[in-house]
């Protein structure tokens, strides 16, 4: 008689004893279904012991091993427990969350006949490479062993390239290739292109909008050595890879690599601990990398790798700053961005006017009285849909019908104010009837089939004016694109969050690039009524570096990130005196185990305090040393457990937040 030690998907930081009969074989890494509570759940093994901490009568036994899978490799299992000690989360839910939603069921999809077979047509050819693309892949050509790259390259230099020459120099070798992409939107075109370069390799794409069955048997695939190239998202770092060779993080500095529920790590971050764990160079791309990244660059942590030139086009577009301080906009747009749409029509070239807010409007409001349409649930404004007459939070998902007349004392005058992509749309086509308009943002790309037709009308030349948020911003090459319009761009500058400025200028340097990305050359105008902002300025002169030294110097003299370490505890309840109460309580037992490396500050209710009926409040913990702060967070996390709580409130520990 054995002890297994198994690690389950409940929200405890503790693992639990059972008895099994003697192993045969090695059972650490199965899967196995164990009686818990009245039910029973799928857990994972992680030891094998002679005797437990618990009482034998208390130990029992185990239900099933799930036999037709191997055991996980030790080093999957070591990624587990680093995320689960790092973000402070419960081993359990970690290793549940890293497997694909059919294994957690304990359910195994049916397997292929055989593997596809290769040859799915004649290889891509390769592009000619530029004197900057050759010095890269020589540099990462040369590494043996962990090193963490930063391909810090223009929009149009030709990156993608660069991973591809990479990855094909590691499947030469025998070994698999594992490539992050920040959205799904982004994977479908990407996985066109890796499989014209490779027709002979075996492709896996792994990201939320693949099927359960072909998820998991992926997941399988890439387990069992069969899959040469992982294609995915954020979840996708999660795969098992015996044949590992190369990471590629694209688009390294977006948000979208962080996860913002359950376990919330970061997937750039959690890659970097991979490839230093499989000892294995990581490529981590971006035109407007993260600041810690460039910093680290700047420091020797990671090698700078630079693109200063576009792959195609003969030059960067021009970038202008139209100053609107002066200016009547009409419908949004001054003179000069109007005159620009003209030329591009007249010349049979596309156009992209950027406006980050869906909908048509931000609110709806009564000018008599001063009803505004608020969120019953959240501490936010119901938007205007006019397009199928609805009210919607884009927060919690809450939509009304649009009122006829005010709803608390009946005025027949309500107005929609502000203003978003649909109503910048009817604008353009009242102004431009002979134009094509096409909008594209999360209401009209609601699914994978409408963001690829959409996609292909634009490829084919069927739009002349698009209206885009920014899932327009990145990633993409509209060869006809000449014009980019920014409006709107001015609410950021102000923001609270001190990484809104990187934001901001990350989005408009990707939005600019498309522009101009072929043989015709692009250009770009940037509507502000704050035409000498600094920020402004660099995009002008497409100086990332000045910008990104510019904010590090103010960070550092500010404590924050990357001179600085951060973890926030973030409570929600009915009530926000509940939320705050349980923080001061939480930030009692802080004081007694913080010490002079780490400081605590204050509960405060969040920006956006109320968020689907529940009230939110957080408490910010900071240390200028990272070994400190996780010492800290370790012991912390354990007492937090032991705290007495209402029934209705929720907490979690967030470290690294993007999001303050």
């Amino acid at each position: 008689m054995s002890i297994v030690r198994v690690a389950l998907d409940v929200p405890l930081p503790r693992l639990f004893d059972y008895r099994a009969e003697d192993p045969a074989g090695d059972w650490v890494g199965r899967l196995v279904r164990v009686p818990f509570g009245s039910g029973e759940k799928l857990g994972l093994i992680l030891q094998v012991l002679d005797q437990s901490d618990q009482p034998p009568e208390k130990l029992r036994p185990i239900h099933s091993l799930l036999t037709e899978l191997p055991p996980l490799p030790a080093d999957w299992i070591a990624l587990c427990e680093f995320c689960a000690r790092y973000y402070q989360h419960p081993l359990g839910e970690v290793s549940s969350f890293a497997l694909p939603p059919l294994l957690r069921r304990g359910k195994l999809p049916k397997r292929r006949l055989a593997r596809p077979q290769p040859g799915r047509g004649d290889q891509e050819a390769s592009p000619p490479l530029t004197t900057e693309q050759q010095v890269a892949l020589m540099a990462i050509g040369q590494t043996r062993g962990f090193e963490a790259f930063l391909l810090h390259g223009v929009t149009g230099s030709g990156k993608t390239e660069v991973y591809l020459r990479a990855i094909e120099a590691v499947l030469a070798q025998g070994c698999q290739a594992l490539m992050l992409v920040p959205e799904i939107a982004l994977t479908p075109q990407l996985e066109g292109r890796v499989a014209a370069r490779f027709p002979d390799a075996h492709i896996v794409s792994a990201h939320s909008g693949v099927a359960d069955a072909a998820r998991a048997r992926g997941f399988l695939e890439a387990f069992e050595g069969q899959a040469d190239i992982v294609l995915g998202t954020r979840l996708s770092v999660f795969m098992p890879l015996p044949r590992l060779g190369l990471i590629v993080v694209d688009e390294e500095h977006d948000a979208s690599f962080k996860q913002q529920d359950g376990l919330r790590y970061s997937a750039r971050d959690v890659a970097i601990f991979r490839a230093k764990q499989r000892d294995v160079p990581i490529l981590l791309g971006s035109a407007t990398p993260s600041l810690e990244t460039f910093h680290h660059a700047r420091t020797g942590r990671y090698r700078l790798l630079t693109l200063t030139l576009r792959a195609v086009a003969a030059a960067m577009p021009d970038v202008r700053i139209v100053d609107t301080r002066r200016e009547k906009l009409q419908d949004g747009m001054s003179q000069a961005l109007i005159a620009a749409l003209e030329l591009r029509l007249a010349r049979g070239e596309q156009s992209l006017i950027f406006l980050n807010r869906r909908g048509y409007a931000p609110v709806l409001a009564c000018t008599a009285c001063g009803w505004i349409s608020h969120c019953r649930r959240c501490a936010a404004n119901l938007v205007v849909h006019l397009a199928d007459r609805r009210l919607r939070c884009h927060h919690c998902g809450l939509e009304t019908g649009i009122p006829q007349a005010c709803p608390d004392c009946g005025n027949l005058d309500i107005h929609p104010f502000g203003r978003g992509t649909q109503r910048l749309e009817v604008a353009l086509q009242e102004r431009f009837p002979e134009a094509r308009v096409l909008r594209v943002d999360r209401d009209s790309a609601s699914s994978p089939k409408k963001w690829q037709a959409l996609l292909a009308q634009i490829h084919a030349g069927e739009a002349d004016i698009l209206v885009g948020t920014q899932m327009l911003a990145k990633g993409h090459d509209f060869p006809k694109l000449t014009l980019v319009g920014v409006v709107g761009a001015d609410a950021a500058l102000f923001a609270a969050d001190f990484r809104a400025p990187e934001r901001l200028f990350a989005q408009l340097m990707q939005v600019g690039g498309r522009s101009g990305r072929a043989l015709l050359p692009g250009e770009v105008l940037i509507q502000s009524e704050y035409p000498d902002h600094p920020l402004y300025q660099a995009l002008a002169d497409h100086d990332y570096s000045r910008f990104a030294s510019q904010q590090l110097h103010e960070r550092e003299q500010a404590g924050f990130p990357p001179f600085a370490h951060q973890a926030l505890l973030r409570a929600e309840a009915p009530s926000v005196d509940q939320s705050l109460a349980f923080l001061a309580a939480a930030r009692v037992e802080a004081l007694k185990l913080a010490g002079e490396a780490v400081m605590l500050y204050d509960p405060v209710p969040m920006r956006m305090v109320r968020r689907m009926s529940l009230e939110r409040a957080q408490l910010l913990v900071e240390s200028a040393s990272r070994p400190a702060l996780q010492a800290f967070l370790a012991t912390w996390s354990q007492l937090l457990y032991e705290l007495k709580t209402p029934r209705e409130l929720r907490w979690h520990l967030d470290v690294d937040p993007q999001e303050l």
